[in-house]
This record gives structure tokens, sequence and C-alpha cells, in this order.
């Protein structure tokens, strides 16, 4: 059961659906549920949600919600997001918690990646 008033979902668009499945399943091990053409559903990857098709991207300097991953392995990371298709948007760089760089899917959407310092 969901816990009471705790984010429990997260709905983003794609323009590219076939892409974006096989590029969060190939780097992340995501599974999917399609609920016709236009959506479709991950569970247990830290928060529920899905994709919606659309031809508009979720980008930070859009005013939108920025979704963050934890690495242990920043750089191996980086690479299977590249390997995949993803593209780096700001290579890593140092913040005052840790390291992080941000990168798009197929579809264009915003999301980064963050680690601990090196050393830390």
């Amino acid at each position: 059961m969901p816990d009471h008033e705790k984010i429990d979902y997260v709905e983003l668009p794609a323009r590219e659906m076939d892409a974006t499945k096989r590029f969060f399943t190939q780097v992340f091990g995501w599974s999917f549920t399609d609920y016709g053409p236009d959506y479709t559903a991950f569970e247990k990857q830290g928060l529920d949600g899905g994709f919606y098709r659309s031809e508009q991207a979720a980008t930070a300097d859009r005013g939108s919600a920025l979704i963050v991953f934890y690495s242990a392995a920043l750089e191996e990371t980086q690479a299977k997001i590249q390997a995949a298709g993803g593209v780096v948007a700001k290579p890593i760089f140092d913040f005052p918690g840790g390291r992080r760089f941000h990168f798009t899917d197929p579809s264009g959407n915003e999301f980064a990646v963050w680690s601990d310092p090196v050393g830390g």
C-alpha cells in the first residue's frame, strides 16, 4: 500500500516510446507494462511511474522537476547511458554533496546521476 501523503508516482513524456523503453531496460534493467499504445508504466525503481506519448520533453531549463539517480560507479553508469543512446547534457562536475552529470534519454527528457565525492 502506498504511504499516505508521500510522493508515489511520476509521469514523463515520451516522443519515442519504444526507444525510451529500450534505453531504460538496457541501462537500468527496468521492465514495463503497456497500457495501450500511448502509455507504459514501470515499478519498483525507487519510485513507480510511467511514460505517456507526447511531443514535449521534461528538462530542468524549462522548469521541469529533475529526477536524479544514484550510482556507486558514476563513470560506469555514464558509459552505459552513452552506449544505450543517451546523450550527456552536462559532463561530470563536483557539487557540495558529491559529483554528478546530466543526460537526456531518447525522448529528450533530462535526468541526472550523482555519486559520492571521490575518496568519500
